[in-house]
């Protein structure tokens, strides 16, 4: 864990996201196809959406995160989705970090063990 917070910090990497992304579930418990940084990107440009606070992967661990659990529910599109991504980065009384902090709690409250030296 020192190292990768060492290289990332409070962060997600690509292949930590990647990872994360893949213990997600959707409706019926189905995996969810993931959405890449290259289309986050793009969705984000579309819609005039623009990130300040971001660093690495978290706001494509976040778009993920939103798509799984309130996507064609509470985010009924994908300006929604974008604008909850926009909304949940740069919220003004959030922390550095708060992305990576969260989804490390989420995996302690589960009991889903990070192995650290393969996600590095």
């Amino acid at each position: 864990m020192v190292n990768y917070l060492s290289n990332n910090g409070w962060h997600f990497s690509k292949k930590m996201c990647e990872w994360a992304i893949s213990k997600m579930r959707g409706a019926n418990d189905a995996k969810i196809e993931p959405i890449t940084k290259d289309k986050l990107d793009a969705l984000m440009k579309q819609y005039k959406i623009e990130l300040k606070k971001d660093k690495g992967y978290d706001a494509v661990y976040v778009a993920n995160m939103a798509k799984a659990d309130f996507c064609g529910r509470s985010l009924p599109s994908d300006q929604y989705l974008c604008m909850y991504v926009k909304d949940y980065i740069d919220d003004p009384d959030g922390y550095e970090g708060l992305p990576f902090t969260r989804f490390y709690a989420d995996c302690i409250g589960s009991g889903t063990p990070i192995i650290w030296d393969d996600l590095l």
